[in-house]
């Protein structure tokens, strides 16, 4: 008789056990889903700050020889940009590259313009939530990621 009880009571702890992860396993995969995106827009920041830095770094050095024929120093800025963060998983298509002048957010700043030289100019990128998330994002609730980085035209030479 206490052989058959046994087995019940192990049968009934079996069914609540289920119960109970039917009720939690929601929440788990919620939080974890959660802490995957949380991660993974922290690191499209960083690349994104990173691009701009190295986009203004490459602005300020002297340029000679580093352009291909035709080619303006902001288009190469957009394009190594651009190249960065496609190496990172973001799609070019959806990446908005400015470079505008320091304190404005519509002049645009010609790095190549003589009358540029030691001006302060601003490189700017932005890229949508939707572009970088695992999930889908409902387009009413998309917003962009931007980073901007403000640097100086200087054109310093490099060592060698």
């Amino acid at each position: 008789m206490k052989f058959r009880l046994t087995k019940l009571r192990r049968t009934s702890r079996t069914a609540a056990v289920a119960v109970e992860f039917a009720f939690v396993a929601p929440i788990l995969i919620s939080t974890v889903m959660g802490i995957v995106e949380l991660t993974r827009a922290y690191d499209v920041q960083n690349e994104l700050e990173t691009a701009v830095r190295e986009g203004a770094r490459f602005a300020a050095m002297d340029r000679e020889g580093m352009l291909q024929e035709g080619q303006t120093t902001n288009d190469k800025l957009i394009q190594d940009v651009k190249n960065y963060l496609g190496t990172m998983g973001i799609p070019a298509e959806d990446i908005g590259i400015q470079v505008l002048a320091a304190g404005s957010t519509s002049e645009t700043f010609d790095l190549d313009d003589p009358a540029n030289d030691l001006q302060l100019f601003q490189v700017a990128v932005s890229v949508p939530f939707s572009s970088i998330s695992y999930l889908p994002v409902d387009e009413a609730h998309d917003y962009a990621m931007t980073a901007s980085i403000t640097f100086r035209n200087g054109r310093a030479t490099l060592s060698e």
